[in-house]
Protein backbone atom coordinates (compact mmCIF):
# COMPACT_ATOMS: atom_id res chain seq x y z
CA UNK A 1 0.00 0.00 0.00
CA UNK A 2 1.62 3.08 -1.15
CA UNK A 3 1.06 6.87 1.09
CA UNK A 4 -0.64 9.37 -1.08
CA UNK A 5 1.29 12.76 -1.31
CA UNK A 6 -0.98 14.00 1.06
CA UNK A 7 0.14 12.22 4.14
CA UNK A 8 3.63 12.48 3.03
CA UNK A 9 3.67 16.21 3.46
CA UNK A 10 1.36 15.55 7.14
CA UNK A 11 4.55 13.97 7.88
CA UNK A 12 7.41 16.04 7.18
CA UNK A 13 5.70 19.27 8.88
CA UNK A 14 5.64 17.03 11.79
CA UNK A 15 9.04 15.78 11.97
CA UNK A 16 10.15 19.72 11.19
CA UNK A 17 8.12 21.11 14.40
CA UNK A 18 9.54 18.64 16.76
CA UNK A 19 12.96 19.27 15.56
CA UNK A 20 12.17 23.04 16.38
CA UNK A 21 10.69 22.20 19.74
CA UNK A 22 13.83 20.12 20.46
CA UNK A 23 15.89 23.59 19.46
CA UNK A 24 13.91 25.60 21.71
CA UNK A 25 14.29 23.06 24.17
CA UNK A 26 17.87 23.16 24.49
CA UNK A 27 17.63 27.11 23.80
CA UNK A 28 15.63 27.17 26.95
CA UNK A 29 18.21 24.72 28.77
CA UNK A 30 21.12 27.35 28.19
CA UNK A 31 19.01 30.02 29.23
CA UNK A 32 18.39 28.33 32.45
CA UNK A 33 21.96 26.62 33.17
CA UNK A 34 23.52 29.56 31.21
CA UNK A 35 22.36 32.62 32.52
CA UNK A 36 23.48 32.07 36.01
CA UNK A 37 26.78 31.10 35.20
CA UNK A 38 26.87 34.55 33.60
CA UNK A 39 26.57 35.77 37.09
CA UNK A 40 28.73 33.75 38.82
CA UNK A 41 31.55 35.41 36.15
CA UNK A 42 30.36 38.62 37.07
CA UNK A 43 31.07 37.88 40.68
CA UNK A 44 34.26 36.51 40.59
CA UNK A 45 35.42 39.04 38.52
CA UNK A 46 34.65 41.62 41.57
CA UNK A 47 36.20 39.46 43.31
CA UNK A 48 39.42 39.24 41.57
CA UNK A 49 39.06 43.09 41.73
CA UNK A 50 38.49 42.90 45.31
CA UNK A 51 41.80 41.22 46.24
CA UNK A 52 43.61 43.37 44.00
CA UNK A 53 42.33 46.33 45.37
CA UNK A 54 43.41 45.03 49.23
CA UNK A 55 47.08 44.22 47.95
CA UNK A 56 47.52 47.23 46.59
CA UNK A 57 45.21 50.13 47.10
CA UNK A 58 44.68 52.73 44.79
CA UNK A 59 43.70 56.70 45.89
CA UNK A 60 42.46 58.74 42.89
CA UNK A 61 44.19 61.21 44.79
CA UNK A 62 47.72 59.54 45.04
CA UNK A 63 49.07 61.00 41.88
CA UNK A 64 47.99 64.89 42.96
CA UNK A 65 49.76 64.27 45.82
CA UNK A 66 53.01 62.47 44.06
CA UNK A 67 53.42 65.25 41.84
CA UNK A 68 53.04 67.50 45.23
CA UNK A 69 55.86 65.87 47.14
CA UNK A 70 58.03 66.05 44.37
CA UNK A 71 57.98 69.48 44.17
CA UNK A 72 55.58 70.49 41.12
CA UNK A 73 54.47 73.47 40.60
CA UNK A 74 50.63 74.39 40.59
CA UNK A 75 48.56 77.61 39.89
CA UNK A 76 48.53 80.25 43.11
CA UNK A 77 46.89 83.81 43.51
CA UNK A 78 49.95 83.86 46.10
CA UNK A 79 52.74 86.02 45.16
CA UNK A 80 56.35 85.57 46.01
CA UNK A 81 59.17 83.12 45.38
CA UNK A 82 58.21 79.69 45.00
CA UNK A 83 54.82 80.43 45.69
CA UNK A 84 53.56 77.79 43.04
CA UNK A 85 55.12 74.91 45.12
CA UNK A 86 52.62 73.36 48.15
CA UNK A 87 55.03 71.36 49.79
CA UNK A 88 59.01 71.79 49.73
CA UNK A 89 61.14 68.64 50.03
CA UNK A 90 63.86 70.67 51.22
CA UNK A 91 62.36 71.17 54.42
CA UNK A 92 62.58 67.78 55.90
CA UNK A 93 66.24 67.54 54.94
CA UNK A 94 66.42 70.95 56.61
CA UNK A 95 64.74 69.46 59.71
CA UNK A 96 66.99 66.89 60.31
CA UNK A 97 70.32 68.78 59.85
CA UNK A 98 69.45 71.44 62.07
CA UNK A 99 68.00 68.58 64.94
CA UNK A 100 70.75 66.61 63.92
CA UNK A 101 74.31 67.36 63.48
CA UNK A 102 74.03 70.84 63.92
CA UNK A 103 72.14 70.55 67.33
CA UNK A 104 74.76 67.96 68.54
CA UNK A 105 77.72 68.85 67.33
CA UNK A 106 76.99 72.42 68.21
CA UNK A 107 76.41 71.46 72.08
CA UNK A 108 79.77 69.32 72.09
CA UNK A 109 81.64 72.27 71.01
CA UNK A 110 80.17 74.42 73.39
CA UNK A 111 80.58 72.06 76.47
CA UNK A 112 84.39 70.69 75.23
CA UNK A 113 85.45 74.49 75.37
CA UNK A 114 83.88 75.11 78.81
CA UNK A 115 85.72 72.50 80.16
CA UNK A 116 88.95 73.27 78.51
CA UNK A 117 88.80 76.51 80.30
CA UNK A 118 87.50 74.92 83.79
CA UNK A 119 90.40 72.33 83.21
CA UNK A 120 92.73 75.62 82.95
CA UNK A 121 91.20 77.25 85.90
CA UNK A 122 92.18 74.23 87.80
CA UNK A 123 95.80 74.11 86.61
CA UNK A 124 96.75 77.09 85.79
CA UNK A 125 94.32 79.04 88.12
CA UNK A 126 94.39 83.16 87.76
CA UNK A 127 97.86 84.90 86.84
CA UNK A 128 98.55 87.79 88.72
CA UNK A 129 100.43 90.76 88.21
CA UNK A 130 104.18 90.28 88.74
CA UNK A 131 105.63 92.68 90.52
CA UNK A 132 102.07 93.83 91.93
CA UNK A 133 99.82 97.20 91.20
CA UNK A 134 102.51 100.30 91.16
CA UNK A 135 99.58 102.53 91.92
CA UNK A 136 100.51 104.31 88.41
CA UNK A 137 97.99 104.32 85.91
CA UNK A 138 97.86 104.48 81.62
CA UNK A 139 94.40 105.11 79.87
CA UNK A 140 93.81 101.89 77.67
CA UNK A 141 90.34 102.66 76.32
CA UNK A 142 88.07 105.87 75.79
CA UNK A 143 84.62 106.28 76.79
CA UNK A 144 83.31 105.86 73.49
CA UNK A 145 85.14 102.67 73.21
CA UNK A 146 84.06 101.26 76.40
CA UNK A 147 80.42 102.24 74.99
CA UNK A 148 80.94 100.64 71.79
CA UNK A 149 82.14 97.49 73.80
CA UNK A 150 79.32 97.23 76.44
CA UNK A 151 76.63 98.08 73.84
CA UNK A 152 77.67 95.23 71.23
CA UNK A 153 78.68 92.76 74.07
CA UNK A 154 75.08 93.12 75.92
CA UNK A 155 73.21 92.61 72.53
CA UNK A 156 75.60 89.38 71.77
CA UNK A 157 74.30 88.13 75.23
CA UNK A 158 71.12 88.91 74.78
CA UNK A 159 70.78 87.39 71.13
CA UNK A 160 73.02 84.06 72.08
CA UNK A 161 71.08 83.30 75.03
CA UNK A 162 67.70 83.58 72.79
CA UNK A 163 69.12 82.38 69.49
CA UNK A 164 70.15 79.03 72.14
CA UNK A 165 66.68 78.39 73.73
CA UNK A 166 65.44 78.32 70.28
CA UNK A 167 67.64 75.99 68.96
CA UNK A 168 67.98 73.85 71.70
CA UNK A 169 64.47 74.29 73.36
CA UNK A 170 62.60 71.47 72.23
CA UNK A 171 65.45 69.30 74.13
CA UNK A 172 66.03 71.47 77.32
CA UNK A 173 63.31 73.83 77.43
CA UNK A 174 59.99 72.26 76.67
CA UNK A 175 60.28 69.26 79.11
CA UNK A 176 60.51 72.28 81.82
CA UNK A 177 58.58 74.45 80.65
CA UNK A 178 55.75 72.61 78.64
CA UNK A 179 54.52 72.86 75.71
CA UNK A 180 52.58 75.81 76.16
CA UNK A 181 54.82 77.38 78.29
CA UNK A 182 57.55 76.76 75.68
CA UNK A 183 55.18 78.17 73.09
CA UNK A 184 55.04 81.70 74.77
CA UNK A 185 58.47 81.77 75.38
CA UNK A 186 59.73 80.90 72.43
CA UNK A 187 57.13 83.48 70.00
CA UNK A 188 58.99 86.41 72.84
CA UNK A 189 62.43 85.15 72.55
CA UNK A 190 61.88 85.18 68.63
CA UNK A 191 60.68 88.19 68.71
CA UNK A 192 63.77 89.85 71.08
CA UNK A 193 66.13 87.88 68.48
CA UNK A 194 64.97 89.16 65.83
CA UNK A 195 64.60 93.08 66.60
CA UNK A 196 67.67 93.31 68.41
CA UNK A 197 69.78 91.45 65.58
CA UNK A 198 70.42 94.97 63.03
CA UNK A 199 70.84 96.67 66.28
CA UNK A 200 73.88 94.14 66.81
CA UNK A 201 75.00 94.38 63.14
CA UNK A 202 75.54 98.03 63.70
CA UNK A 203 77.57 97.50 66.70
CA UNK A 204 79.43 95.24 65.48
CA UNK A 205 80.31 97.14 61.97
CA UNK A 206 81.68 100.51 63.90
CA UNK A 207 83.58 98.32 65.97
CA UNK A 208 85.34 96.40 62.98
CA UNK A 209 85.80 99.68 61.95
CA UNK A 210 87.06 101.48 64.88
CA UNK A 211 89.57 98.54 65.61
CA UNK A 212 91.15 96.99 62.47
CA UNK A 213 93.59 99.37 62.06
CA UNK A 214 95.26 97.90 65.92
CA UNK A 215 94.39 94.35 64.74
CA UNK A 216 96.60 94.34 62.12
CA UNK A 217 98.92 90.94 62.54
CA UNK A 218 102.53 91.60 63.27
CA UNK A 219 105.89 89.08 63.13
CA UNK A 220 105.75 88.95 67.42
CA UNK A 221 102.18 87.60 67.33
CA UNK A 222 103.38 84.28 65.94
CA UNK A 223 105.43 83.92 69.19
CA UNK A 224 102.90 84.58 71.37
CA UNK A 225 100.80 81.38 70.03
CA UNK A 226 103.83 79.57 70.56
CA UNK A 227 103.67 80.33 74.13
CA UNK A 228 100.58 79.69 74.40
CA UNK A 229 99.76 83.44 75.34
CA UNK A 230 101.16 83.59 78.65
CA UNK A 231 99.11 80.94 80.01
CA UNK A 232 102.22 78.79 80.92
CA UNK A 233 104.63 79.58 83.29
CA UNK A 234 107.41 81.64 82.32
CA UNK A 235 108.04 84.54 80.82
CA UNK A 236 104.86 86.39 79.08
CA UNK A 237 105.18 86.81 75.29
CA UNK A 238 105.77 90.29 73.60
CA UNK A 239 102.67 91.93 72.50
CA UNK A 240 101.71 95.57 71.56
CA UNK A 241 98.24 97.41 73.05
CA UNK A 242 96.64 94.19 71.30
CA UNK A 243 97.84 90.29 71.34
CA UNK A 244 97.52 87.70 69.29
CA UNK A 245 94.43 86.10 71.06
CA UNK A 246 92.73 89.14 71.05
CA UNK A 247 93.88 90.05 67.63
CA UNK A 248 91.60 86.28 66.57
CA UNK A 249 89.04 86.93 68.23
CA UNK A 250 88.63 90.39 66.31
CA UNK A 251 88.89 88.55 62.85
CA UNK A 252 86.65 85.61 63.89
CA UNK A 253 84.34 88.25 64.66
CA UNK A 254 85.13 90.20 61.53
CA UNK A 255 84.37 87.35 59.34
CA UNK A 256 82.29 84.73 60.97
CA UNK A 257 80.56 87.60 62.93
CA UNK A 258 79.34 89.45 59.28
CA UNK A 259 78.20 86.01 58.26
CA UNK A 260 75.98 85.58 60.89
CA UNK A 261 74.94 89.69 60.33
CA UNK A 262 74.16 88.97 57.18
CA UNK A 263 72.48 85.90 57.14
CA UNK A 264 70.56 87.30 60.16
CA UNK A 265 69.33 89.68 58.28
CA UNK A 266 68.09 87.41 55.07
CA UNK A 267 66.32 85.81 58.33
CA UNK A 268 64.76 89.14 59.23
CA UNK A 269 63.74 90.75 56.06
CA UNK A 270 62.40 87.74 53.77
CA UNK A 271 62.04 90.12 50.92
CA UNK A 272 65.05 90.00 48.89
CA UNK A 273 63.30 87.35 46.68
CA UNK A 274 65.47 83.74 47.87
CA UNK A 275 64.11 80.82 47.44
CA UNK A 276 63.35 78.51 50.74
CA UNK A 277 66.71 76.56 49.92
CA UNK A 278 68.49 79.72 50.07
CA UNK A 279 66.91 80.74 53.44
CA UNK A 280 67.44 77.24 55.32
CA UNK A 281 70.77 77.32 54.16
CA UNK A 282 71.04 81.06 55.53
CA UNK A 283 69.69 79.52 58.92
CA UNK A 284 72.34 76.98 59.23
CA UNK A 285 75.17 78.94 58.41
CA UNK A 286 73.48 81.76 60.91
CA UNK A 287 73.65 78.79 63.74
CA UNK A 288 77.07 77.43 62.68
CA UNK A 289 78.72 81.06 62.63
CA UNK A 290 77.01 81.95 65.92
CA UNK A 291 78.32 78.58 68.13
CA UNK A 292 81.87 79.40 66.73
CA UNK A 293 81.39 82.56 68.07
CA UNK A 294 79.73 81.95 71.52
CA UNK A 295 82.86 79.63 71.86
CA UNK A 296 85.15 81.89 71.04
CA UNK A 297 83.45 84.61 73.39
CA UNK A 298 83.77 82.00 76.30
CA UNK A 299 87.34 82.46 76.13
CA UNK A 300 87.37 86.09 76.32
CA UNK A 301 85.40 86.14 78.99
CA UNK A 302 87.09 83.76 81.30
CA UNK A 303 90.41 85.35 80.39
CA UNK A 304 89.56 88.65 81.06
CA UNK A 305 87.23 87.93 84.26
CA UNK A 306 89.10 85.52 86.11
CA UNK A 307 91.93 84.07 84.24
CA UNK A 308 94.00 87.19 84.14
CA UNK A 309 94.11 89.41 87.19
CA UNK A 310 93.59 93.65 85.98
CA UNK A 311 92.07 92.82 82.27
CA UNK A 312 89.10 93.83 83.05
CA UNK A 313 89.66 97.42 84.30
CA UNK A 314 90.83 98.72 81.23
CA UNK A 315 87.54 98.22 79.67
CA UNK A 316 85.75 99.74 83.01
CA UNK A 317 87.15 102.33 83.93
CA UNK A 318 89.53 102.82 80.54
CA UNK A 319 92.54 102.91 82.69
CA UNK A 320 95.11 100.20 83.70
CA UNK A 321 98.02 99.74 86.29
CA UNK A 322 101.71 99.82 84.34
CA UNK A 323 103.22 97.13 86.13
CA UNK A 324 99.43 95.18 84.40
CA UNK A 325 100.45 97.18 81.52
CA UNK A 326 104.10 95.67 81.41
CA UNK A 327 103.34 92.49 81.75
CA UNK A 328 100.81 91.53 79.29
CA UNK A 329 101.46 94.19 76.51
CA UNK A 330 105.04 95.32 77.19
CA UNK A 331 105.78 96.64 73.25
CA UNK A 332 102.57 99.08 73.97
CA UNK A 333 103.68 100.46 77.18
CA UNK A 334 107.09 100.89 75.50
CA UNK A 335 105.57 102.48 73.08
CA UNK A 336 103.45 105.22 75.13
CA UNK A 337 107.17 105.89 77.04
CA UNK A 338 108.89 106.84 73.88
CA UNK A 339 105.73 109.23 73.21
CA UNK A 340 106.24 110.69 76.62
CA UNK A 341 102.55 110.25 78.29
CA UNK A 342 103.24 110.12 81.91
CA UNK A 343 101.54 107.66 84.26
CA UNK A 344 98.82 109.13 86.46
CA UNK A 345 98.71 107.98 90.29
CA UNK A 346 95.60 105.49 90.36
CA UNK A 347 92.41 106.67 92.10
CA UNK A 348 91.92 104.31 95.48
CA UNK A 349 88.58 104.94 96.46
CA UNK A 350 88.38 105.56 100.58
CA UNK A 351 86.11 103.12 102.04
CA UNK A 352 83.07 104.80 103.83
CA UNK A 353 83.88 106.10 107.85
CA UNK A 354 82.17 103.43 110.08
CA UNK A 355 79.37 105.09 111.32
CA UNK A 356 80.08 106.54 115.07
CA UNK A 357 78.49 104.71 117.92
CA UNK A 358 78.30 106.26 121.33
CA UNK A 359 78.42 104.59 124.48
CA UNK A 360 75.49 105.01 127.01
CA UNK A 361 75.97 107.28 129.84
CA UNK A 362 76.09 105.62 133.10
CA UNK A 363 72.50 106.16 134.79
CA UNK A 364 73.01 109.10 137.36
CA UNK A 365 71.30 108.06 141.15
Amino acid sequence: MTSSPKTTSIRDRGGRRRKWLFLAFLGALFLVVGAPLTGYLFVGESVAQTQQAQVAPTNPLSDYWRAVRQGQEGVSTVQGPQANILINTSGETFRQVRNGPLATYGAWLMALTLLILALLYLVRGPIQIDHGRKGLTVERWTLFDRVLHWYTAVLFILLAITGLSLLFGRMVLMPLLGPQGFSNFAGFAMLVHNYLGPLFAVGLLVMVLKWIRVNIPKGHDLGWFLSGGGMLKGKHPHAGFVNAGEKLLFWTLATVGMAVVVTGLILDFPLFGLSREAMQISLLLHAVGSILIISFIFGHIYLATMAMKGSLEGMVGGRVDVNWARQHHDLWMEELERKGVRPEPAVVKEPPPAPVVEKPQPAQT
